[in-house]
């Protein structure tokens, strides 16, 4: 195929534009070998398959064909362009028609985006501090204090209610003396302190007993989710039903039971919860490594993009949250997901997986079949057959891919390390647990 090709100057610094004449002759040529297999084929009503006469079939198809002789004839010119310049492409290239034309050729310009050279920088002078906490005796005793209130119970009691307490009440609330929309309930049961209705309402609560009935004023909050009543002055009356203190359960052989030892020994629970602990302690403690180096890289290697490659992020992470609601039940179809709200996040995707990229070829940082193999027995032991879910892992290369790609990201956080200023700094346990202590 004869083609007129030229790379003009850059419109930006990863934008190309390629310039093409495609002869006319060669796409008739093209057009009319695709009609010729076409009836080979083709079925009509009133004709044998095969035999619909060629004039029929270039009336019928022969605009199909034209399309997509002149779609293959650019893209082979594209192609060939940009292979003869060693160019990679990121994303899809935009093809635009010219409307003055040569005679004989039919002449376009592809618009496309090139993939940006990637220089890691000097890490030397970046700082990182890695979290150190050694799991002992007082976190064991916190987690399991947590693993106790999660199952707490809760017995009535005469006294007035307490904070911890879980009260059940009749409520009704009135705006200018009507009642209003949501404002009232029989039997409503909540915790007193944990946050589930508003700080002055459960204030009004606090010191009354069971058959007591209370009337006060109260004001919602400015931010107030229902906006109807955001920042309004309101009027309660209560009526409590029940006041019910709570009771932790104690740390003997039923209790280690409930938590799976099958045998009820304490001593073994507590070393099934250090296990655990430890586990996470160093799953967090890497994620916050992880996530220094991830900034320390960003820092001394500054990039530009490719707008396709953010734009299929966002995309892919709007997708991702979709699922995310729709695995909690809720209908999708009316919930606006945007990729614009995701696109601060793409960027930031896309720089990394640029730059890591070229760290692991520039410095041979793949996974290595052991270390995979080390990664999956470690996960695995915290499931009750380690063993199953290290063959459910080898079964399928799509699994075994996702512990690929966390030893590549470990390989490159443990070289990164290496270059830059690391240093252990002791954590608080509650710190680097967060919520979950």
């Amino acid at each position: 195929m004869q083609t007129n090709q030229e790379i003009q100057s850059p419109l930006n610094a990863l934008e190309r534009r390629i310039d093409m004449a495609v002869a006319v002759a060669e796409i008739d040529k093209d057009v009319e070998s695709r009609l010729k297999r076409m009836a080979r084929t083709v079925k009509m009503p009133g004709f044998r398959p095969g035999k619909v006469p060629m004039k029929i079939v270039a009336q019928t198809y022969g605009p199909q064909a034209r399309s997509e002789a002149i779609g293959a004839a650019v893209e082979r010119a594209f192609g060939e362009k940009i292979r003869e310049q060693n160019l990679r492409v990121a994303g899809y290239p935009r093809i635009e028609p010219k409307e003055s034309g040569s005679e004989g050729a039919l002449e376009f310009s592809a618009v496309f985006e090139v993939y940006p050279e990637v220089v890691p920088g000097d890490l030397s002078a970046q700082t990182i501090e890695r979290p150190a906490l050694t799991v002992g005796d007082a976190e064991v005793d916190k987690t399991i204090d947590v693993l106790r209130k999660q199952r707490t119970t809760f017995e009535a009691t005469d006294r007035a209610a307490e904070d911890g307490d879980r009260v059940v009440i009749d409520f009704a609330g009135r705006k200018d003396g009507e009642l209003f929309e949501g404002g009232q309930a029989e039997d409503f049961p909540f915790v007193l302190g944990a946050g589930s209705m508003l700080k002055d309402f459960e204030a009004a609560v606090l010191g009354l007993t069971v058959g007591a009935t209370k009337t006060f004023d109260m004001t919602f909050p400015d931010d107030y989710h229902a906006k109807h009543l955001a920042g309004q002055a309101v009027q309660f009356e209560i009526t409590v039903k029940k006041v019910e203190a709570p009771k932790l359960p104690e740390v003997d052989a039923d209790f280690a039971k409930a938590l799976g030892v099958a045998d009820g020994e304490v001593a073994k629970l507590r070393e099934e919860v250090k296990a655990n602990l430890e586990r996470e302690v160093k799953r967090r403690i890497q994620a916050k490594v992880k996530e220094q180096v991830m900034d320390a890289l960003l820092a001394v290697t500054p990039i530009e993009v490719p707008k396709a490659l953010v734009e299929a992020e966002a995309g892919q992470l709007a997708e991702n949250a979709k699922r995310d609601l729709a695995a909690r039940g809720m209908d999708t179809k009316n919930i606006p997901v945007e990729p614009a709200w995701f696109g601060d996040q793409a960027m930031r995707r896309v720089k990394l997986g640029l730059i890591m990229a070229e760290l692991v070829k520039g410095n041979e940082l793949h996974a290595k079949p052991e270390q995979i193999r080390a990664l999956v027995e470690e996960m695995a032991q915290s499931y009750e057959d380690p063993s199953e879910l290290v063959r459910w892992y080898y079964a399928q290369p799509e699994r075994l891919a996702q512990a690929e790609a966390v030893v590549i990201e470990d390989n490159v956080v443990n070289w990164v390390l290496s270059k830059a200023q690391a240093s252990d700094k002791a954590i608080a346990f509650d710190e680097l647990m967060g919520n979950a202590a």
